[in-house]
């Protein structure tokens, strides 16, 4: 898992994750709600964090009033005790969709839930209909396939969007359990974090990866040992998709603890 920006293989094949800017297709955010019975493997709806991430394209020539619109919204979006972070991004390739990434983390299921029904929260996410081409919102759990977290706010974040191959989701696992040493080594990186999607839908997997400048991304790349890492996600995966996006500043909350 490298960053190839200049090669960038988009072969997404379900209709889910499709970003095109002549369709709306909005997913409402509070249909992504865990509800009902919990079978027993499960998260523990009390105890597993997890992230709420959303994909939004901006209108043709409308990214201003958006941000703008962003601007009169953030205090009331990160101001609820259930929300610990909350960050947003934008995709460094003007050629690429989606525009915009914005991740909510919560300590739990339950908070999150909640969060999503205040009535002052569920307003903005049906507000955004106004100012957004489309949005596609996802429930995703963080895995332990990696370790290394130095904190800060990183102003470059690598996006890697994964399909598992059919039935090939543990050797998928395994393959990244010996190679994930060669992944965290480099000082370059500064975070790297991965996630399954909660309902099991596309993208299966999300895999971050944090620089502090575009120049680690440039060095990060170059290592031979990372860049043969990256050569075999064509075979390892049914699919993948990699986006570079560069952290904005509408969101101030350090993390609640």
């Amino acid at each position: 898992m490298i960053f190839r920006f200049t090669q960038v293989y988009i072969i997404f094949l379900t209709c889910f994750f499709v970003f095109t800017g002549c369709e709306r297709t909005h997913k409402v955010i509070t249909d992504s709600m865990v509800s009902g019975a919990i079978s027993p493997s499960s998260p523990d709806m009390e105890s597993t964090p997890v992230k709420l991430v959303t994909f939004t394209n901006y209108p043709e020539g409308g990214k201003d009033a958006y941000i703008q619109w962003i601007a009169s919204v953030a205090s009331t979006l990160q101001a609820p005790e259930e929300i610990i972070r909350i960050r947003s991004y934008d995709n460094l390739d003007p050629s690429m969709r989606p525009d915009r990434m914005v991740e909510f983390e919560f300590a739990n299921f339950i908070d999150m839930e909640n969060y999503l029904n205040r009535p002052e929260i569920a307003a903005i996410f049906e507000e955004q209909l106004t100012y957004a081409s489309d949005t596609t919102t996802h429930t995703f759990i963080e895995l332990s396939d990696y370790a290394k977290e130095e904190a800060g706010d990183w102003k470059i974040k690598g996006v890697y969007l994964i399909d598992y191959l059919p039935g090939g989701k543990q050797a998928y696992l395994e393959w990244v359990a010996s190679v994930s040493s060669i992944l965290i080594g480099p000082d370059e990186l500064k975070a790297i974090a991965s996630y399954d999607n909660y309902y099991g839908e596309s993208p299966h997997r999300l895999v971050t990866l944090e620089f502090a400048s575009q120049a680690d991304v440039d060095s990060y790349e170059q290592i031979e040992a990372v860049s043969a890492v990256g050569d075999e996600l064509d075979t390892r995966t049914a699919s993948w998709e990699l986006h570079e996006f560069e952290l904005r500043s509408d969101y101030i909350n350090t993390g609640k603890m």
